[in-house]
């Protein structure tokens, strides 16, 4: 499977090509940004330990590298500032990624190609690849809350000192403010998590808080998130490599779950090479269920105003 990474250049992009090469799963790599002697850099440094690796093909391009790949990850875009919501961002990224659009389309995608926007607001960019790039809605995804859950299960586990893996937390809606942590299906080791030892509301409001702020926190320590989002990038496209059905909280176009058309977030998704299979719709508690309408509500308002421009 061929993965071109728009934005490769890049922490995130970068972080996803050594993810993706450290999974050992898909054969070629290719890295895509607009600093291009940056980009062959990071895919020099990325050959450089190929011998240690598996045997994949991995280069620099330009967005001409589009038009014969399986997945085409997009990451390119401007950060977001440490007192910034992800959903300010638009203002200063849409014009970009339209940009980035009209590339693809000009070199054009093969029929089964998935895009995976990773680029913020997500959601948002998300929905503006399923209108304008001409493919079935089903074959076009974004992060999501894939970032967010794997650092409330990190973060969960930290406090209750128990390992990442058996953690079991799932947060819905926008990749953003208006996020809606499911705590009703939470489980540590496939125990109810409200019955575990040490678990209290206070615990899990302050873990709470803390994901919450963890991407801004990230980008006042350091820069910007790389590693994380790398793997979790890397664990979707695995899914899509290996056709294997697994459930992620991708951001999709809705078409009926919780009652939401016409906005993409995230809910648990199955996905396979084909991208996205089915929706799940599990029961939620009231207020949980309150949380995402309020989450669709924030998007569709977003989604108005970039569209209206």
């Amino acid at each position: 499977m061929k993965v071109s990474i728009i934005g490769g250049g890049g922490l995130v992009g970068s972080c996803a090509g050594f993810a993706l090469q450290a999974g050992k799963i898909v054969s070629d790599i290719v890295l895509v940004d607009v600093n291009r002697e940056l980009c062959e850099g990071q895919a020099l440094d990325l050959l450089h330990g190929a011998s240690l690796m598996a045997p994949q093909r991995i280069s620099a391009a330009g967005t001409e590298a589009v038009k014969d790949s399986d997945v085409v990850v997009i990451t390119a875009g401007l950060r977001r500032k440490p007192d910034e919501s992800r959903l300010d961002l638009i203002n200063r990224n849409v014009a970009l990624f339209r940009t980035i659009l009209a590339d693809m389309k000009q070199h054009g995608l093969k029929k089964d190609a998935i895009v995976f926007v990773v680029s913020n607001p997500v959601d948002v960019l998300t929905y503006l690849a399923v209108k304008e790039l001409g493919l079935p809605a089903s074959q076009v995804i974004g992060l999501g809350t894939v970032l967010d859950t794997t650092r409330l299960r990190s973060m969960l586990a930290q406090r209750l000192n128990v390992p990442p893996t058996q953690v079991s937390v799932t947060i819905f809606g926008e990749h953003g403010d208006s996020m809606v942590p499911i705590w009703s299906m939470a489980q540590i080791a496939n125990l109810p998590l409200e019955k575990f030892p040490g678990v209290n509301p206070t615990l899990i409001a302050e873990v709470e808080k803390k994901t919450r702020g963890s991407g801004a926190e990230v980008i006042k320590k350091k820069g910007g998130a790389g590693f994380a989002v790398g793997v979790s990038i890397a664990d979707v496209v695995h899914s899509i490599a290996l056709d294997d059905n697994r459930i992620h909280p991708v951001s999709s176009l809705m078409s009926g779950a919780y009652g939401v058309r016409d906005v993409c977030f995230s809910i648990p998704t199955v996905m396979g090479r084909s991208g996205v299979k089915s929706h799940i719709e599990v029961e939620l508690w009231s207020k949980e269920k309150t949380a995402l309408v309020q989450s669709t509500n924030v998007l569709k308002e977003t989604i108005a105003k970039v569209l209206n421009k």
